[in-house]
């Protein structure tokens, strides 16, 4: 009986919400487009031709497996940066220099749903270094260097299972989080489904980053009960020493969770004492399991390797007291975020119509005090905590931002005393009071956002004056292309004066998650322009064209190329054989930014896109005799055009001098 009323109460407000949402789509075409908008609001986003944007925003590609580059206000596609999913326009994932950035204990991972991108801070701060972003699916973290706005390393987590609440960085980025959305057998092994219970564990892991380096390295994993850990923040200031981490399914449901998720009144969040779990993990108080995984690096010579580990140091709540405690927070809880403070917690969940604002000075005095409960919904609170202290959910308690919205998500700060919290099922922001905790402002957006942006709107200084929605629906914002829309919409949102206003929305790929903004001049300034010839230490540089050369040993071919405005050095290779394997290193002898080159032969498994200074190399495996063309991939001058070459296939076993040339001067090896 208590499960039918359960299911008609949820059922009930999925239909509240379906209406609600069906109601702001339907209404586009008369309201939408003028909802919100002001005077001015086109000149408020309008950047001139030759100006910049104020703001680098980096947004999350989602099941697209990489981060995009947007310029606010403007809202201009900048660039898109290859992270998780191989990118034929530039190479990436083909070439030889970035295939082992992709390298798992599963094979070669060429995709990803990856989520949440995340700033390198320090006292809080975004300090312009690195941009880190989980992996979801194959449980990884990327970090992407913010000199050359590329990809310099991939962790791969072991023992984990849905890598979503990651990668939240502590205020000095001393370690990121790494959290199991799926709770799975520890170490995985066959067991019946049915033994969840029993047999499944949660896993939060964390990271360390080498300050100097950036260097990514598991640090210690926390053995948790099977719920489902689903997003998570840490804090600064006061709370600098905590990691906080929203979960679902208490109930440890294993089918259905729809319904099996949905039956008591309140979830846990854990708090973790990431401090106090460090001193543990040092002191050797862990056990160790030896599960393998990669960590797969660009190396001193530009070139990716990929390091294979054995090693976990892995803690549970009995063998470090006082690393974990739980709160109870709405049931389904989704988002969890800290205020710039980093004195109050808020808590979103996604089937209420209210947000719990959490004061972290009442959360030490809870557990200074050991003023736990003894149970969690009528039931012992040991079997369903494993050992994990309950904290009394009003004794943490600020206050409650009542009657907020329908499906209350993510909240971002101003730093001038407002949060803006975002609402899936009502499809709106709501502006209110971090004092008062009161409402002060409301607007419509479409449709069902999920995250919103501030830029360093979750860190210790929000730059505020924008806020980005990233909406999940997108009909009728932009023209129709049959029944799925590839693109998703994210709307521009003046937030510096009293009241919210709408400037404009533009499309995004993929299905972007959350996104991370910054000040242009954090980056631009150091922005790298091109690679001095005598920094390019890839081992397969030819840095002149007098270096230039083609070496056979066995079956294999290395031909040294140089790509200048515009001619390639050789563009007349013979003495290729049917069964032989060809490396084209290709480096970019231009010194001038902007000035790039691509390289794409004919049956060649990508094109290359090299940036000036830089060297890539590309496999080729030819499979049958004839003459190949292959050319420069991008527009580099006026005769690009005339960028070309071509290789001579002989078949296997025919000896065929091997020789190279441009502009009439051969060389001729037999």
């Amino acid at each position: 009986m208590k499960t039918i009323v359960m299911e008609g109460k949820i059922l009930a407000l999925f239909l509240i919400g379906f209406f609600i949402s069906s109601f702001f789509a339907g209404c586009a075409k008369k309201t939408g487009i003028k909802a919100g908008l002001e005077a001015g609001a086109a000149q408020k986003v309008y950047v001139p031709p030759g100006k910049w944007d104020k703001y680098y925003a980096f947004l999350s590609g989602g099941y697209s497996g990489q981060v995009e580059v947007y310029g606010l206000p403007s809202g201009r596609l900048i660039k898109v940066i290859p992270v998780f999913s191989v990118w034929p326009m530039d190479g990436y994932g083909y070439t030889q220099e970035t295939k082992p950035l992709l390298r798992t204990t599963y094979g070669f991972i060429s995709w990803d749903d990856a989520h949440h991108p995340e700033f390198s801070e320090t006292n809080g701060i975004p300090n312009g270094k690195w941009l880190f972003i989980n992996a979801n699916n194959t449980p990884r973290i990327a970090r992407i260097g913010l000199r050359t706005f590329s990809t310099k390393e991939i962790i791969q987590i072991p023992n984990a299972a849905g890598n979503h609440p990651s990668p939240f960085s502590t205020e000095n980025s001393e370690y990121l989080t790494a959290g199991g959305r799926f709770s799975v057998p520890v170490p995985n092994q066959d067991v019946p489904i049915s033994s969840y219970k029993k047999t499944f564990k949660g896993v939060i892991s964390f990271v360390h980053v080498d300050p100097k380096t950036g260097r990514m390295s598991l640090a210690f994993q926390i053995l948790m009960p099977p719920f489902d850990y689903d997003i998570a923040h840490c804090g600064k200031g006061p709370s600098k020493h905590w990691c906080f981490f929203t979960a679902y399914n208490t109930e440890e449901a294993h089918t259905l969770l729809e319904v099996g998720a949905s039956q008591y009144d309140k979830d846990l969040t854990a708090a973790i004492n990431w401090k106090k779990a460090a001193s543990c993990a040092k002191a050797g108080k862990g056990m160790i399991l030896h599960t393998p995984y990669y960590d797969d690096y660009v190396g001193k010579n530009l070139v990716a390797k990929s390091v294979v580990f054995n090693k976990e140091i892995v803690l549970t709540p009995q063998s470090c007291p006082g690393m974990a405690y739980y709160i109870p927070i709405e049931k389904s809880p989704h988002g969890v975020d800290v205020t710039p403070s980093g004195k109050h917690i808020v808590y979103s969940g996604k089937l209420a119509s209210q947000v719990s604002v959490v004061s972290f000075k009442k959360m030490i005095s809870a557990i200074k005090n050991k003023d736990f409960s003894k149970t969690v919904y009528g039931k012992p609170a040991l079997k369903y905590t494993d050992g994990i202290p309950v904290l009394k959910y009003n004794d943490v308690l600020k206050g409650i931002v009542k009657n907020i919205c329908l499906g209350p998500l993510h909240t971002e700060f101003d730093g001038k005393g407002f949060a803006y919290t975002s609402c899936f099922i009502s499809s709106e922001i709501v502006k209110w009071n971090l004092k008062t905790l009161k409402v002060v402002d409301q607007i419509p957006v479409y449709y069902a956002i999920g995250h919103l942006m501030i830029p360093g709107g979750d860190s210790a200084h929000p730059w505020g004056h924008y806020l980005l929605a990233l909406d999940k629906i997108s009909k009728d914002r932009y023209l129709p292309v049959g029944p799925e829309m590839d693109c998703r919409s994210a709307q521009l949102i003046d937030i510096s004066g009293n009241r919210m206003r709408l400037l404009s929305d533009f499309p995004t790929l993929g299905e972007p998650h959350y996104a991370q903004a910054c000040p242009a001049s954090l980056l631009d300034k150091n922005a790298l322009k091109y690679l001095p010839l005598k920094d390019n230490t890839n081992p397969w540089a030819a840095k002149t064209e007098a270096d230039a050369k083609v070496v056979r040993k066995g079956d294999r071919v290395d031909v040294y190329m140089t790509a200048i405005r515009s001619h390639f050095v050789p563009d007349n290779i013979e003495g290729i054989r049917v069964g032989d394997t060809v490396y084209f290193h290709v480096t970019n002898i231009e010194q001038d930014f902007d000035i790039r080159h691509g390289f794409a032969i004919k049956g060649g498994p990508s094109a290359m896109f090299i940036a000036p200074g830089y060297t890539l190399t590309l496999k080729w495996k030819p499979e049958r005799p004839g003459i190949y063309p292959f050319y420069c991939t991008d527009f580099c001058s006026a005769l690009h055009q005339e960028m070309q070459g071509y290789v001579r296939v002989s078949p296997q076993g025919v000896k065929t001098n091997l020789c190279w040339g441009t502009g009439g001067k051969t060389n001729c090896k037999d």
